[in-house]
């Protein structure tokens, strides 16, 4: 895609949404961690049901080991995986307040040394709690990208490096949010409603219907 081309898809996303959020939610920069680690392979929406309760009791590694394993796991068993992700999430707990005073690392490399947490999962709490201009590349981005032509790549680091150097700077920090939500709820693996994309005479993909 040319770089006009893309400066116009990201102005339009913005225009639609100037501010966008993810639709995790959460209380403060910890129960961020806490709610990606678990919407790995799980929906926003499912997330959110299972710690609706859970942050009330638990908004910091101390109240989380507090809890436990097993009350966690009574928590979050709704979740898909929730055993690992329990282990997962208060392993990290543990971590957080040996080495780093209970508060979260604000850099890629040390966030990602916690359990359960990869690059993407690094790179959204970065971008959201820290305000770093990351791209956290998940299955909805990743399509996008190669569906639209807007940074085509063969896996999600590829798509992520494409898209650092692509984005314009003043569109850096929320791309990754209005790019999640057009995959999420327009341009959709299964059903894409090309009709009302607002970028849909940018797309390059050969398919679209409209």
């Amino acid at each position: 895609m040319k770089k006009a081309d893309i400066y116009e898809f990201l102005s339009r996303l913005r225009a639609a949404n100037p501010e966008p959020k993810s639709d995790l939610e959460y209380i403060n920069a910890y129960t961020l961690l806490v709610a990606v680690v678990l919407s790995a392979q799980a929906t926003d929406a499912g997330v959110n049901k299972a710690t609706h309760r859970l942050f009330k009791i638990a908004d910091s590694p101390e109240k989380m080991l507090k809890l436990g394993l097993e009350a966690l796991k009574d928590h979050i068993k709704t979740i898909g995986l929730y055993n690992n992700k329990a282990k997962n999430v208060i392993a990290l707990s543990d971590i957080l307040i040996r080495d780093h005073n209970g508060k979260l690392p604000g850099t890629r490399e040390e966030l990602m040394k916690l359990p359960g947490v990869g690059r993407k999962t690094a790179n959204v709490v970065l971008n959201v709690a820290f305000g770093q201009p990351t791209m956290a590349v998940d299955t909805h981005i990743f399509r996008v990208s190669n569906r639209t032509g807007l940074a085509p790549g063969k896996t999600p680091d590829d798509v992520e490096e494409k898209l650092t150097k692509a984005v314009p700077m003043e569109f850096a920090l929320n791309a990754h949010h209005w790019l999640i939500l057009l995959g999420r709820y327009t341009c959709k693996a299964r059903k894409p409603d090309c009709p009302a994309c607002p970028v849909r005479d940018l797309c390059g993909w050969k398919d679209k219907t409209v």
